[in-house]
């Protein structure tokens, strides 16, 4: 009986150490992007909203998104609907919490500075 509760102690131990993290990974935030750089849809803004959005956004559409944003165009065209919806909390997109706010800030300087492409 007492080798069954050394086993399942261990057990226990063993979930717990594999379950933390020493990483401070989490910790340290996104750096936000350079002002005086140019942000444009080919170099920065097509990852993000590829990484983030295409599962539902995506040809066709999917899980009830009404409109795709897989190109320059469609992102371009669909801005103003965007920006408030990945800074919202209440109901942000992607549906699963809010990007990195370096990945919004980038977002928005996209749209500051011009939408441009290239």
């Amino acid at each position: 009986m007492n080798f069954k509760k050394i086993i399942y102690t261990l057990a226990i131990s063993g979930m717990i150490f594999n379950c933390s993290s020493n990483s401070n990974d989490d910790l340290t935030p996104d750096p936000d992007p350079d002002p005086n750089a140019k942000i444009t849809y080919e170099a920065n803004v097509k990852s993000i909203i590829s990484g983030n959005c295409v599962q539902c956004h995506g040809n066709p559409t999917a899980n009830g998104a009404p409109f795709s944003l897989t190109t320059f165009t469609l992102v371009k065209n669909r801005i103003d609907a965007i920006i408030p919806r990945i800074n919202s909390s209440s109901s942000p997109m992607p549906p699963t919490g809010q990007m990195s706010s370096s990945n919004r800030n980038i977002i928005q300087q996209w749209k500051d500075d011009g939408l441009l492409e290239n």
